[in-house]
């Protein structure tokens, strides 16, 4: 199996080139390989009319590309100016120069616009400001191209629209970006051209006039999409999760919602409004200092996710590489952990039993992997959110909370993931499901609740006439509830 299959790509100065495919397309291969993490087996890499080899990444360094990967390559306890100048440090007889090493940094950062300290530490930088260390950490090193690796993926609608002006910013200085993203309304503001990408080879270009989500997804996927989001007719029942008055600082103050059987609720408002913060004490994740949790009319009492787990209460994370799996455990391990008690026998783990439970879910999930010993670490984004779903398919949860559930994955495992939420409904299964994506709020919710501060600030039962300008409005406006 070829991760890269004869891939041609070009960029020209002062161009921004949208690199597409559905997770697992080798757009991350590629990336490495121009990184110098990875050695191409066949091929050229040429840059400047210059034919060269990447033994490492100190080598496509020296040759003007710089990868911004979505995990930053920062060292958390030294200054922002210490960062950029790691390893080339201006000094004198092995005495850094850091007077000299702090105004260069400054000088660097109002190139970019960047209003950020030298001086402060790197771990206590915003995701968006360490974002401009690493491009400030390219510029001193007379980066002529930079690769962005989903650079918006945890940024604030804000952050994205000064991440816009960076990057035609840098394509005037005559910087070649290649952009990676697999949001679609980014590819269409920033792309000069999108090269598109499946199964490991190149499959198509489209022109700057071409650009259009029905034909980036068309391409991507290899079929014609009429939709992004299934279409299905709910058979809403009974109140199932009833949460009231729940309390934990000035994060969530007195949050009472409602999901009912084979319901989809959304949860959403603006960065900060007490989004993650509500699903966790839901989950038991922290401890709630006031309000109370019912399932099918019985009271709760959830210290931790052991005994929200029990009662059938699961929850898909944020941040499913921190919070949702072990990386450096194997797919059938993160799958049987929170099944442990399904398949161990006197204290043994029947690995058979765990193995066939989880073959079943990689063959109806469509889990892309080599193995199920394969680390989860080595999975797309896609692949390890489906990973996620199936330990707790296997849980068999009444209620599910997604937490960003397609976040950094592409359209294609978008719509896989969207089909299994509306299946869990029509189970009878209660669906939380916690969003930023407006599109994916309107296109997937039977009721949208709004939050700002901490508070539920606005209800609407989803269908004609509800817009996003409108649920905005409800993020930032006064507290009111329609029908």
């Amino acid at each position: 199996m070829h991760a890269l299959k004869g891939v041609d790509f070009d960029l020209n100065t002062g161009e921004c080139v949208a690199l597409l495919g559905e997770n697992g397309a080798g757009k991350s291969t590629l990336i490495k390989v121009l990184g110098g993490a990875h050695e191409p087996e066949e091929g050229m890499i040429e840059v400047e009319g210059k034919e060269r080899r990447f033994s490492g990444p100190l080598d496509s360094l020296e040759a003007g590309v710089a990868i911004i990967y979505q995990e930053f390559n920062l060292v958390p306890g030294l200054s922002a100016a210490e960062n950029i100048f790691l390893g080339i440090e201006p000094s004198n007889y092995g005495w850094v120069r850091k007077s000299e090493q702090n105004i260069r940094a400054m000088e660097t950062f109002q190139r970019i616009g960047a209003e950020i300290d030298p001086k402060i530490l790197c771990d206590q930088l915003t995701i968006a400001q360490k974002q401009l260390v690493e491009i400030a950490k390219a510029l001193v090193r007379d980066a002529k191209i930079l690769v962005m690796d989903e650079p918006s993926a945890a940024l604030t609608k804000k952050e994205v629209e000064q991440l816009y002006l960076l990057v035609d910013d840098l394509k005037s200085k005559g910087i070649g970006i290649v952009y990676v993203s697999h949001r679609l309304e980014e590819v269409e503001r920033l792309a000069d051209r999108a090269v598109v990408m499946r199964d490991g080879e190149r499959v198509g270009e489209l022109s700057r006039e071409e650009l259009s989500r029905g034909k980036i997804i068309e391409l991507m996927v290899g079929r014609s999409m009429d939709r992004e989001f299934p279409s299905h007719t709910r058979n809403i029942g009974k109140v199932r999760l009833r949460v009231n008055s729940l309390r934990r600082g000035k994060k969530v103050r007195g949050v009472s919602l409602e999901v009912r059987a084979g319901e989809i609720v959304a949860l959403t408002g603006l960065v900060g409004a007490g989004r993650t913060e509500t699903g966790r004490l839901i989950f038991g994740a922290d401890s709630r200092e006031g309000g109370e949790i019912e399932l099918d009319g019985r009271k709760l009492e959830l210290r931790n996710p052991s005994d929200a787990i029990k009662e059938g209460i699961c929850l898909l994370t944020e941040d499913r590489k921190e919070q949702g799996l072990i990386l450096g455990l194997s797919v059938q391990e993160n799958f049987g952990l929170p099944n442990l008690e399904r398949f161990s026998r006197s204290g043994w783990i029947d690995q058979k039993r765990e193995r066939a439970s989880f073959s079943r879910f990689v063959e109806q999930i469509r889990i892309k992997i080599s193995g199920p010993a394969q680390l989860a670490g080595q999975l797309s984004g896609g692949n390890q959110q489906k990973v996620v779903l199936a330990k707790w398919l296997e849980r068999n949860a009444e209620v599910l909370i997604f937490d960003e559930p397609t976040r950094g994955i592409d359209v294609g495992a978008k719509f896989e993931i969207y089909q299994w939420m509306n299946r869990l409904a029509d189970q009878g299964k209660a669906i939380l499901m916690i969003s930023s994506e407006l599109p994916e709020v309107l296109g997937m919710s039977d009721r949208i609740l709004v939050m700002k501060e901490g508070e539920v600030r606005g209800e609407v039962e989803n269908g004609e006439g509800i817009t996003q300008e409108k649920l905005i409005a409800l993020a930032i406006g006064e507290k009111e509830r329609a029908a």
